[in-house]
């Protein structure tokens, strides 16, 4: 068979689209875009509205000591969402070691998870509310 042949054979069998199914796709694929940064956007808005709060507790230098394994601890950081990334967290967990402390940790006498020390040296261990935090740090909620 002779390449022209072949190649008309093959356009038979795979037509190349027309101009209006390229308009049919590219429509398709813009509402896709839009539909994802719409999404995108919304999740990003929700996920980083404590974000301004996190960083007023670092600034009035509060602190929280937790441990990877601490259930607790992930309460806590599961109530800031993304916004934890800005939370002065201290990690006690020692890697591979189930209980094991840092040196850290230890100097500072931190003995249960999670425990918050705020600046005036008072500490709690245990799960705080948001609100709790702001009231006690004057750190605004959104």
């Amino acid at each position: 068979m002779s390449e022209q042949r072949r190649k008309r054979k093959e356009e038979r069998e795979n037509p190349a689209p027309t101009g209006r199914a390229l308009r049919k796709i590219l429509i398709v694929a813009a509402a896709l875009l839009v539909a994802s940064g719409i999404y995108y956007f919304a999740y990003h808005r929700k996920a980083h509205k404590l974000d301004a709060f996190a960083e007023c507790l670092s600034q009035k230098q509060l602190k929280m000591y937790g441990a990877y394994w601490c259930p607790h601890c992930a309460e806590q950081k599961e109530k800031f969402d993304a916004s934890f990334e800005y939370v002065p967290y201290i990690e006690c967990g020692v890697p591979g070691e189930r209980r094991a402390e840092t040196q850290q940790c230890l100097q500072a006498g931190v003995k249960q998870f999670p425990t918050w020390v705020f600046p005036d040296g008072t500490r709690e261990a245990r799960v705080f509310e948001l609100e709790e935090l702001s009231q006690k740090s004057s750190c605004p909620l959104p």
